[in-house]
């Protein structure tokens, strides 16, 4: 049996294809687009010469085990009701790539542990913009303390973005969620949209008031850094719909979210104000000690465009190391296993990076 091929299930939807692509060109052949819908995996392989090949796959049916076992790495680009795939790779030797931010599924794949060690396979998580890149920035502060304090992470969306449907719903579904954070190295249990706090994006935008949101980072880095409270925050670029969508929790109409009809119009109603730069920016503010008496402050800012490339080119250099093979077996979160420099030669071109110390 060949177990050489790369599976991206999802591959041909917005991030998956960016994916595809760039594995296609370093493993032509190799790269198999799956999804529900073979029609539109097929439409999109076309446009590959043959470098990516399509199949068709519904994670919400039983799948054929061979699918998995046949494969060198399977690459989830979409949510899943259970684990079910997941143990599968474990069980076949079959590496296992996720870029998807789901805290509570992360939390079952990290039960798999020492099914993956056994069967000699690592699966990687927390892949992408964030959580990904924020949790290696994160991990680059370290670097400047003997003890980190604290860690908060700002991310601003920009509305210019052609976000897929699935990071759609993912947003608009999250901000209506209440959840778990470590403060102090104690849980406590917070709203999307509450606690705004100033945050300086650095020159392109200036400050904007940026407010608690579910991304699994701030859950993950308490555990994998040691870090004693860790939050994630994001804004929006436009400063009015911002603001309005903080208002709008104080008012409780964000409560409404939980109905999915409500969420579909919101959606659209989203998709009509769209409109400036497709960018994105992340400020890390880390806080900390050198030494016992010598306080340091970290600051590191990150801007770009095309946030969904930006993931699908992370995960797309995660994946390729992984094919390559060498790394550990077991379940990893990406900055157990990765430096930030590592990523920055993905995405250096297409981001501007910097880093303050005081």
């Amino acid at each position: 049996m060949n177990k050489d091929n790369i599976v991206v299930i999802g591959g041909y939807g917005q991030v998956g294809q960016t994916i595809c692509n760039q594995l296609g060109e370093r493993f032509p052949g190799k790269v198999i687009a799956a999804g529900r819908n073979l029609n539109k995996a097929k439409t999109y392989c076309d446009t590959t010469q043959g470098k990516v090949l399509s199949l068709q796959l519904d994670i919400t049916k039983p799948i054929d085990p061979a699918v998995v076992e046949q494969a060198a790495v399977i690459v989830m680009c979409m949510d899943q009701q259970d684990t079910h795939i997941v143990e599968l790779c474990a069980q076949t030797g079959t590496h296992y790539v996720d870029i998807t931010a789901s805290y509570p599924f992360f939390e079952q794949v990290e039960k798999l542990d020492k099914d993956f060690s056994k069967s000699g396979s690592t699966a990687l998580l927390s892949i992408g913009l964030a959580p990904g890149v924020t949790n290696l920035l994160a991990l680059e502060a370290q670097k400047y303390f003997s003890q980190n304090k604290q860690t908060d992470i700002s991310i601003l969306l920009g509305l210019g973005e052609a976000h897929g449907q699935a990071a759609m719903e993912w947003t608009v579904g999250g901000m209506n969620k209440t959840f778990t954070v470590i403060e102090k190295g104690k849980s406590k249990s917070v709203s999307s949209f509450t606690e705004g706090k100033v945050v300086n994006f650095g020159k392109q935008l200036g400050k904007r008031t940026a407010y608690r949101f579910n991304f699994s980072d701030q859950q993950v880095l308490p555990t994998t850094l040691n870090i004693p409270t860790v939050s994630t925050r994001m804004c929006l670029d436009s400063r009015f719909i911002n603001a309005l969508l903080g208002v709008s929790k104080k008012l409780g109409i964000l409560n409404l979210l939980k109905y999915r009809s409500i969420r579909g119009t919101f959606m659209a109603m989203m998709g009509l104000l769209a409109g400036g730069k497709p960018q994105f920016a992340v400020k890390v503010d880390s806080w900390g000690y050198a030494n016992r008496d010598h306080a340091v402050h970290v600051q590191q800012y990150l801007y770009g465009l095309k946030e969904a490339e930006i993931t699908a080119l992370v995960a797309a250099k995660v994946v390729e190391r992984v094919y390559r093979g060498g790394l550990a077996h077991g379940v990893y979160h990406i900055e157990q296993l990765f430096q930030l420099q590592d990523i920055l030669t993905a995405i250096g071109s297409k981001v501007e990076y910097r880093i303050e110390v005081s």
